[in-house]
């Protein structure tokens, strides 16, 4: 098996040796950050990680003493040099675009009298982001994460004592919804999802559970035809750029990379219907390549246009939408089906762990998060998985 993660944000486990993450004062004051590997184990990187984090927290004090920090930067000012000059630096594009969002859309909206950041108290931060929550059911537990993390990371930097966001009333996190379909219905949803170029890929998520981005980022070489296995190995995602000083998306592109988590590169047993298809698919494939010569773009995609081109983010989701308006069925989304697929686990009584290892979760707490309200849900919605469905064991 692979070994875990540690910590979160100490060491981790990518590329066959253990990492961790580091950070670089810059002659300016900004911090760069990246990523030291090479280590054989975990415990080898978190003493090179604490012995980095020690010495940049000694070079952090000497600037501060010879640069004093502007302790009289405004909360707006502040937030916005954070999100664009220090979080943007050490993330990739997506959770930027999904933090600008917050940031400008949620919050620098809901500031009607800016302070400066030294005088932040619990009261004043408890009434923004309770204008905050108004906006959407998500956006207080949002908005406080947001400030939390910015708030947390000014402390480090020097313009303020402590983080006032700690002493805030917390939101809930909105817990996803749930549509889960009967045995009838799934059936009506797999005959017209046969009729369409996207059967397969529908296939991959509600008996594989795959996310979106694993199956659009799944390749042939990642199905071992003779042992009936497929491999995550990596996701396919949106890389936005967004227009500096919001959340406006000015390009947009497709990027190839890892697993949401560590846990996420698994092998998975697929069933003889969904090998069959995968096969189907290839055929396909190779006939397109045929008829557009040099024009195909060979990135051994198993879900693509036929010139080889990967499909858009929204298409898939696109197609559920309009497979269950036509047959009269419950909205779902590709999410959905990986709901679906879980609860489908739970009603078999496979054990909480074992269901966590397969969808790739990061940890058992989160699988439980998301499914403790169905664990006793008695409704009899399948009886056609079997013992394939049991994830390959990992060696070394």
């Amino acid at each position: 098996m692979k070994e875990q993660n540690s910590e979160k944000g100490k060491s981790f486990y990518e590329k066959s040796s253990w990492y961790h993450r580091t950070k670089t004062l810059q002659e300016n004051g900004t911090i760069k950050y990246g990523k030291k590997g090479g280590f054989k184990t975990r415990e080898e990187a978190d003493k090179s990680y604490e012995r980095c984090e020690k010495e940049f927290k000694n070079a952090y004090r000497a600037w501060q003493l010879s640069n004093q920090v502007n302790q009289d930067v405004s909360l707006k000012d502040y937030l916005i040099y954070w999100l664009e000059d220090v979080f943007s630096q050490r993330v990739e594009s997506t959770t930027y675009m999904v933090m600008a969002y917050a940031v400008y859309d949620l919050i620098l909206p809901c500031v009607e009298h800016d302070v400066k950041l030294k005088y932040l108290n619990a009261e004043y931060l408890d009434a923004l982001l309770q204008n905050v929550a108004q906006i959407s059911r998500s956006a207080g537990n949002k908005g406080r994460e947001v400030l939390n993390l910015a708030l947390k990371e000014a402390v480090t930097a020097g313009y303020i004592k402590r983080n006032p966001v700690t002493a805030t009333k917390p939101y809930k996190r909105a817990k996803p919804t749930i549509t889960i379909l009967h045995k009838s219905q799934i059936k009506k949803l797999l005959s017209a999802a046969s009729k369409s170029n996207w059967y397969l890929e529908i296939l991959l998520g509600l008996f594989c559970g795959l996310r979106k981005g694993e199956i659009l980022g799944l390749k042939f070489s990642d199905f071992d035809f003779d042992q009936n296995t497929v491999s995550i190995k990596r996701q396919l995602v949106s890389d936005p750029k967004l227009k500096k000083g919001s959340s406006k998306i000015e390009a947009y592109g497709l990027v190839e990379r890892d697993p949401k988590t560590q846990n996420s590169f698994r092998t998975l047993r697929v069933p003889d219907a969904v090998m069959k298809e995968v096969e189907n698919r290839r055929k396909k494939v190779e006939a397109d390549k045929i008829r557009y010569a040099a024009n195909y773009q060979d990135h051994d995609y198993v879900s693509c246009q036929e010139d080889g081109k990967p499909h858009g983010m929204v298409s898939m989701n696109e197609t559920l939408t309009r497979l269950c308006s036509k047959n009269g069925l419950p909205h779902v989304t590709v999410h959905g089906l990986r709901h679906m697929y879980a609860t489908i686990l739970i009603e078999m009584k496979v054990p909480i762990v074992k269901i966590s290892a397969m969808l790739g979760h990061g940890s058992v707490h989160t699988t439980f998060e998301y499914y403790c309200d169905v664990m006793d849900d008695n409704e009899n919605i399948l009886a056609f998985m079997n013992d394939a469905f049991v994830p390959v064991e990992q060696e070394g």
